[in-house]
């Protein structure tokens, strides 16, 4: 499966998941979809800010790089 944007295989950190899906946002078709996402982003950012289990933080960056290949992939596939 392809990242939706290169480098994805370098996020470590959850400062560096946030910028990444925040940029994945930018390459979203609308205006209203790319609110949805950067508003989940950020809520989920929120959500998970006080885990400090490394293994659980690298399972969260993994999970959610594979979300934003799927979403990324769902509104290529629209146009």
């Amino acid at each position: 499966m392809m990242a939706p944007l290169p480098n994805a295989e370098l996020v470590q950190s959850s400062v560096q998941l946030y910028r990444y899906l925040l940029r994945c946002c930018r390459h979203l078709p609308e205006e209203k979809i790319r609110q949805h996402y950067r508003h989940a982003v950020r809520q989920s950012f929120k959500v998970h800010a006080d885990e400090d289990d490394p293994e659980r933080i690298r399972q969260i960056i993994k999970r959610a790089i594979e979300d934003a290949d799927w979403v990324m992939n769902k509104y290529k596939k629209q146009k």
